[in-house]
């Protein structure tokens, strides 16, 4: 049974950052990265932290070990992370249904992972219905990036509600930037 819950102790956090270097692009082959999808941004345990104590993250727990996440990233640690720096400034440019994103009270979600032994479960839609059920009374619009070589989670982003609303390039690569409005009806 996977349990789905705000991340509470440092082993957990621990958990998030093992199954995040199970997932980096540098640590899989170029097929599993065409397959299953990969990660690009690298936390070390002190941002995890810094991360978690200005809102904490969102896990998915099976027989006591992480085997998912949701990061909770906010404006408030925006600047300790390049990537992270990088996409608020981009989403601070922009514009949604004619309002600027800089005057909106948004959250950013600093990466999403599954573990490979739990993928194809719907953990996805779990996370981020978590995520939206912690968060949705405190912000607006839930945003985040996806990299163009990562069709596999635009199309779980896409199908739980997200929207392609810009792109931006960083690292040589493309990235889709997409937004779930917290306002509008779920999608199921």
């Amino acid at each position: 049974m996977v349990t789905i819950k705000l991340v509470t102790t440092q082993e957990e956090l621990s958990g998030i950052q093992q199954l995040q270097q199970e997932n980096l692009r540098k640590h899989i082959t170029e097929a599993e990265a065409a397959a299953q999808g990969f990660l690009m941004a690298e936390y070390s345990i002190d941002f995890l932290q810094k991360m978690h104590d200005a809102a904490p993250s969102i896990i998915a727990v099976a027989n006591g070990k992480v085997v998912g996440y949701a990061l909770v990233s906010l404006k408030a640690i925006r600047d300790e992370h390049d990537l992270l720096a990088d996409l608020f400034n981009t989403i601070d440019g922009l514009q949604y249904q004619s309002k600027d994103l800089v005057a909106s009270n948004y959250v950013v979600v600093g990466q999403l992972c599954v573990g490979k032994d739990f993928r194809g479960m719907g953990l996805v839609d779990r996370l981020y219905q978590c995520f939206k059920d912690c968060y949705a009374d405190q912000y607006e619009y839930c945003l985040t990036d996806i990299a163009k070589a990562n069709p596999r989670s635009l199309k779980a982003h896409q199908r739980k509600g997200f929207q392609v609303i810009n792109e931006l390039n960083y690292g040589g690569i493309g990235w889709d930037i997409v937004l779930w409005d917290w306002n509008q009806k779920d999608q199921y």
